[in-house]
């Protein structure tokens, strides 16, 4: 099952300003984030935003949410973004891969990859774009995805299979600014 960027919608799951103070490695998580956000910009891949609550746990990071147009956010009181079909009105919900980043892992996240999966959706989870206030949360959050049919991936990997070859220019341009 190879990630195609025709194909592909990147999910930002409430990477949200008053909860980033609570995450393990917040900071890192953005950076990684906002990375494979700037790529799939590149590749012409749809970034999609959800915020928890808003009015309590404030709007996502400047950095990510600056960067999307106010129809890619999508605001959700349901901890699961798929719950009542929202998403799927949205630029990009149409589409059947979802690549998943955000937080919290075991809460927001993972009951959003369970729904996407039960739509038949095909789901691929950023190691290192997910996180929790605690580690024991994200490890075992990781694990019921992956058993539910989630695949667990890397940025990079993400990254290589939306550019599928090398030798273009998109693959140069891409290279030279995020591959270091």
């Amino acid at each position: 099952m190879r990630i195609k960027a025709t194909d592909s919608t990147l999910l930002i799951i409430d990477i949200q300003e008053r909860l980033l103070p609570a995450i393990l490695d917040s900071a890192a998580m953005v950076e990684h984030t906002a990375w494979l956000q700037q790529v799939a910009q590149r590749v012409g891949v749809p970034v999609l935003l959800t915020e928890q609550y808003s009015k309590g746990l404030g709007p996502t990071s400047a950095a990510l949410r600056s960067a999307v147009p106010d129809n890619a956010i999508l605001e959700k009181l349901h901890f699961s973004a798929a719950a009542d079909g929202e998403l799927f009105k949205r630029p990009g919900g149409e589409r059947r891969q979802f690549i998943v980043c955000g937080c919290e892992s075991h809460v927001c996240v993972m009951q959003t990859v369970l729904d996407l999966l039960e739509r038949d959706s095909e789901v691929f989870v950023v190691e290192e774009a997910v996180s929790s206030r605690r580690a024991s949360d994200k490890t075992l959050a990781l694990a019921r995805m992956r058993q539910a049919g989630a695949q667990i991936v890397s940025r990079e990997m993400v990254a290589f299979e939306w550019m599928e070859r090398a030798g273009s220019e998109l693959f140069k341009t891409i290279s030279r600014e995020f591959i270091r």
